[in-house]
């Protein structure tokens, strides 16, 4: 029987203390929505948390107060370990973990790698020329989230992953579509714009006039609506494809996100003057319908 991997420092990282922090991690997130995950079975809720840790723990590298060449190199590095990691090779606390998790349902690392790649476009200011750029953001900061979720809950017998895909990716598109509307006011001001500099030049919106919410922007507020809830209704295909419990939460976090989208709408596409969002209270009655029989 081969030692068990070690981290940089040289000391044993087991397999359940590993799993412990992701499991703290997660509850220290504070989110409404970890109550909907404690419906999962044990093996399913520890993927889970590890899946969770692993993308708070590359947002904190990429959200690190230092300059972009030193964030590029963080995640640079932390791609390196990821590598190491999915060999058994250890150097942090979430990896033993992850890499579990990463075997047990066979989460394809390419989704992991993917999201380091979504961070590292944001260390830079962002202009995307066209609805491509936007999509494939989506996709790697959102849609293999949802991808890897999908690999842990499971389908239903007779499902297929090559079925989930293409909903299970829409969904991804629906949900960062949704916060990329409801954060336009912030992302502005860190000099990131994330619609596509074709379409505001078609409604002739240069986000310099967003604001002041005019015409114009209201038609273009009202094409991105149109656009993510259409990502919304193609999503919707996945529910029957999960497991029981997988689509409990799902069907939690497309309705979620949704109430966000309508509520976007409701303010009249007023996303600066107040954050747009859902109170905790809705979100704790959203997550206890998750545990309601009859649900799924």
């Amino acid at each position: 029987m081969s030692a068990p991997p070690q981290n940089a420092l040289g000391s044993t990282l087991s397999a359940q203390s590993s799993q412990l922090f992701c499991h703290r991690l997660t509850r220290r997130s504070r989110s409404s929505f970890r109550f909907a995950f404690r419906t999962l079975p044990r093996a399913k809720r520890d993927g889970m948390a590890a899946l969770y840790a692993y993308m708070r723990a590359t947002d904190d590298v990429a959200d690190a107060e230092t300059p972009p060449d030193a964030k590029r190199a963080a995640l640079a590095a932390w791609r390196v370990r990821l590598w190491a990691a999915l060999e058994g090779n250890y150097s942090h606390r979430l990896h033993a973990a992850l890499h579990h998790t990463v075997r047990v349902f066979d989460i394809p690392a390419e989704y992991l790698f993917e999201v380091i790649t979504g961070c590292e476009t944001d260390l830079e200011p962002v202009r995307l020329e066209c609805f491509d750029e936007l999509r494939t953001y989506c996709h790697r900061v959102a849609s293999v989230v949802g991808l890897a979720c999908v690999r842990i809950w499971g389908l239903t017998p007779g499902a297929t992953f090559a079925e989930a895909y293409p909903p299970a990716t829409a969904a991804g598109y629906a949900f960062q579509l949704t916060n990329v509307l409801r954060d336009l006011k912030e992302d502005f001001a860190r000099g990131r714009v994330y619609l596509p500099a074709d379409e505001l030049a078609r409604f002739d919106c240069p986000p310099e006039s967003w604001p002041e919410r005019g015409e114009n922007f209201h038609a273009m507020m009202r094409f991105q609506y149109e656009r993510a809830e259409g990502y919304f209704r193609e999503a919707e295909a996945l529910g029957p494809l999960l497991s029981r419990d997988g689509r409990r939460i799902f069907r939690l976090m497309c309705a979620a996100y949704r109430q966000l989208l309508g509520r976007i709408v409701a303010a009249d596409y007023d996303v600066f003057t107040n954050r747009v969002r859902l109170s905790r209270w809705a979100k704790l009655k959203l997550a206890a319908r998750a545990v309601l029989p009859g649900l799924a």
